[in-house]
């Protein structure tokens, strides 16, 4: 958990601040017994009205100060901690945005929505205890201890004899408390990925009516949450009974010790009434510390989720001294694989090898080949994604792994394989293209994306809410959107990852017949499992296995390559395109 203090930085002086309160407010409560022992030996006892006044008035005074540091030190505690929640949580979604997309999936969505809320929440609410407890309980314990023996030497050795007691019990509960906090929240990881399944697929479990089984699941990872942390709590509820137990305890021991020490003249009433407040005042110290210490398991769980995602150095990265402009050819966006070989982290087989090719502006690049060939692959190494294992990616000559990723991406228009919208509408999901486009640039690339008849047809038109994930919008709609979103970047290369899949063949044509025209300058890569999307590329690479198994135009592939033939002859008859 120290390394996630480095956060706290900015907030140094207000910690500084926090310290200051606390031990304020500890000098003026450990004053308080001292005064009363006075007012009850030199006011009550001998019967000096005027010195029941005067330290009844220097008592006022230091439990106003004590009450004031309290409170503003709770405050500026909060203010610390919800500042440092603040940062934590950009830091973490900052790191999550720049892990490469294996990386990502190593964690999962699910997880990471955790350790970025309710992780986070968990060290939030610990700092929040340490800053008002970490000087406060162990100075009312030390100072209680000495003006204890202050007041009776005797009588402090009680107070003395009960810690290691309640040290011990305190060790066994943690000891068994530890792995469960750990384990919880591995279990929140689970409850959350269920709960994010069975929203997100809610469409698939109607349509094979597996709520029941979906429910049954939820209610499995929700139990297992629940019985978790009901073995949590029941240790964590053994402490304040036992601290309560042991107070009483105290109190009887010290009375009982005190009134023969008073009975035999060797010590006076309010030295007494003082030593019992000290005890009050330890046993209470020990129990903020126990209060800290029951969170420390939890947050310390979670402080080690939140350094594991921190921790992972993305594996894309700038270089020193990347260049923030590609020296751009004319026409600008050829882009070249230089014997190209790409292998997943863990994986037996490269998932690419050898691959070299050009594309050059103007032209258009189709990539086909059977499930698991390598095309989405090929397809991701353009915007840098990934980085290759050897070979090199070229875009104008210049290799990808040299310039800033954002130059790079400023150059890309990319269209997943899945359609992806955000909240918002339909203007803002084409905006997220490029911010500063026009209204008339917005409703070009619809057109050009085949999307303004049903954008048209929508009650506000490009002001038309939209769902999150595109949820009111079919498949088709959503790839059109998609599409548009990169036309109205204006990009040097178009990447067109399996993007026409959810369209009609009608509709496949319109819009491949006008993106012809408006991507006439730039370089345009369509990975494609039909195809009649691909029949018109100037350049048709085949592969097999992560090898090019072909590539040439459609009229030479018929000829060279059976692996091409073969993926033709299962779609339609090699009659009605030869």
């Amino acid at each position: 958990m120290l390394k996630l203090f480095r956060f706290l930085r900015p907030y140094r002086p207000y910690v500084s601040l926090v310290l200051v309160l606390a031990l304020a407010q500890s000098i003026g409560s450990l004053l308080l017994p001292r005064f009363t022992a006075e007012i009850v030996d030199q006011g009550i006892v001998r019967g000096d009205r005027l010195a029941i006044l005067r330290f009844g008035a220097i008592m006022l005074f230091w439990s106003v100060v004590a009450t004031a540091c309290a409170v503003a030190g709770s405050y500026w505690a909060s203010k610390v901690a919800t500042g440092f929640g603040r940062t934590l949580r950009g830091a973490i979604f900052a790191r999550a945005a720049h892990l490469s997309l294996h990386q990502f999936d190593r964690f999962g969505a699910a997880s990471l929505v955790t350790r970025t809320t309710n992780d986070t929440t968990q060290v939030q609410q610990m700092l929040i205890m340490m800053l008002t407890m970490v000087i406060a309980a162990p100075m009312m314990a030390a100072g209680g201890v000495i003006l204890a023996l202050s007041q009776d030497t005797q009588l402090a050795w009680v107070l003395i004899a009960v810690m290691p007691v309640m040290a011990v019990v305190f060790a066994l509960i943690m000891r068994a408390a530890v792995p469960l906090s750990t384990a919880m929240q591995a279990k929140i990881d689970r409850l959350n990925l269920v709960l994010d399944e069975g929203l997100s697929g809610v469409r698939v479990i109607r349509a094979f009516d597996r709520g029941a089984r979906q429910r049954d699941r939820f209610g499995r990872a929700n139990l297992d949450v629940t019985n978790t942390a009901v073995a949590l709590n029941r240790l964590i509820a053994v402490l304040m009974p036992a601290l309560i137990l042991m107070l009483n305890l105290t109190s009887l021991a010290i009375i009982w010790v005190g009134s023969h020490r008073i009975d035999q003249g060797m010590m006076q009433v309010g030295a007494m009434i003082a030593s019992l407040q000290y005890a009050m005042q330890i046993l209470f110290a020990v129990f903020m510390v126990t209060a800290m210490f029951v969170m420390l398991p939890r947050a310390s769980a979670s402080a080690k989720r939140i350094n594991e995602v921190l921790d992972l150095a993305p594996e894309v990265t700038d270089p020193d001294g990347a260049a923030d402009q590609v020296p751009r050819s004319e026409p600008a966006g050829r882009v070249e694989f230089q014997d190209v070989t790409f292998q997943y982290p863990g994986a037996e087989e490269p998932a690419l090898s050898g691959v070299s090719f050009t594309a050059n502006p103007g032209e258009v690049t189709a990539i086909i080949g059977g499930t698991g060939s390598g095309k989405s692959t090929l397809a991701g190494l353009i915007p840098r994604f990934y980085d290759v294992n050897a070979g090199r990616v070229l875009l104008d000559g210049v290799d990808v792994r040299a310039v800033s990723q954002a130059e790079l991406r400023s150059r890309i228009g990319y269209v997943p394989q899945k359609a992806v919208l955000f909240s918002g509408t339909v203007a803002t999901n084409i905006r997220y293209g490029r911010d500063d486009a026009s209204d008339d640039e917005v409703r070009h690339a619809a057109t050009v994306a085949q999307a303004i008849e049903f954008v048209d047809a929508m009650p506000q038109k490009f002001d038309s809410p939209v769902s999150q994930g595109g949820i009111n919008l079919s498949g088709g709609q959503k790839q059109r959107l998609a599409i548009a979103r990169a036309i109205v970047r204006r990009p040097d290369v178009y990447v067109f990852d399996d993007s026409f899949s959810a369209l009609d063949f009608a509709t496949d044509a319109r819009l491949r017949a006008a993106l012809k025209e408006e991507t006439s300058q730039a370089t345009v890569f369509i990975v494609a499992q039909r195809i009649s999307t691909v029949l018109d590329a100037d350049r048709i690479i085949v592969l097999d296995n992560g090898r090019v198994a072909g590539m040439g135009t459609h009229a030479e592939l018929l000829e060279s390559s059976p692996i091409y033939r073969e993926i033709l002859a299962s779609q339609v008859s090699l009659d009605e395109v030869a």
